[in-house]
């Protein structure tokens, strides 16, 4: 029992670690006036291995917006619907290198130029577990029960955003945001999960730089 209640105490104290790395690569100059708009796109319209959480795009589209007033994000169903049916999900690109040929669409061009699109960001990547160990078992007595033991696992946030100009449709650079930790769960009578929160920690690191990116400060 003593031993088990050094691990939940130690646990505790450390909680849930969480590792993060931001690179950044610019290939032109960016920058951001009253009345253009952002809006923030992953590969999340069709079921599949590749698919980008949409949770995760709200989070950087919801902390972009926040960190910063000259940036206005259109919301993803509402871009959508402006520029149906060219992001719909039988015609949406599900890779960014598809985007040059649609944005050169002149009709689409228009209608990006009309809302005031300025930038259009492309997210790709998953928050993926990587490995577990440990168990934890559960029994019912006639005077009582409960849970004994201890899980660990690690997970992988891995995502990168490509920022197009949809003025001449052509990128202007790619931020990559990685974050990986470990969370645990002992159960000494009650299972205590102490989670490392990789994904929420991309995305703010993520959404900080394209802050710093989009009006090039």
């Amino acid at each position: 029992m003593n031993h088990w209640l050094h691990i939940l105490l130690i646990t505790l104290l450390l909680g849930g670690c969480v590792n993060s790395t931001v690179q950044q690569v610019r290939e032109r100059e960016t920058g951001i006036v009253e009345g253009q708009s952002v809006v923030i796109l992953g590969v999340s319209n069709r079921p599949s291995a590749t698919e980008t959480e949409v949770g995760f795009i709200d989070c950087v589209a919801g902390d972009l917006e926040r960190s910063s007033s000259e940036i206005r994000v259109i919301p993803v169903e509402t871009f959508k619907d402006l520029t149906f049916p060219w992001f719909e999900p039988r015609t949406a690109p599900d890779k960014a290198n598809q985007l040059p040929a649609l944005l050169a669409k002149p009709r689409l061009a228009a209608q990006l130029d009309k809302i005031g699109l300025r930038y259009l960001v492309w997210v790709d990547g998953r928050t993926r577990r990587t490995s577990s160990a440990g168990s934890i078992g559960c029994s019912i007595a006639p005077g009582g029960g409960g849970c004994f033991g201890f899980l660990t696992w690690d997970e992988d946030a891995s995502y990168e955003a490509t920022i197009w100009d949809t003025e001449d449709g052509r990128t202007a650079g790619r931020i990559s945001s990685d974050a990986e930790g470990t969370s645990y769960m002992p159960a000494l009578v009650v299972p205590i999960p102490i989670i490392a929160r990789v994904q929420n920690n991309a995305c703010k690191s993520l959404s900080d730089q394209l802050q710093a990116f989009l009006v090039n400060k």
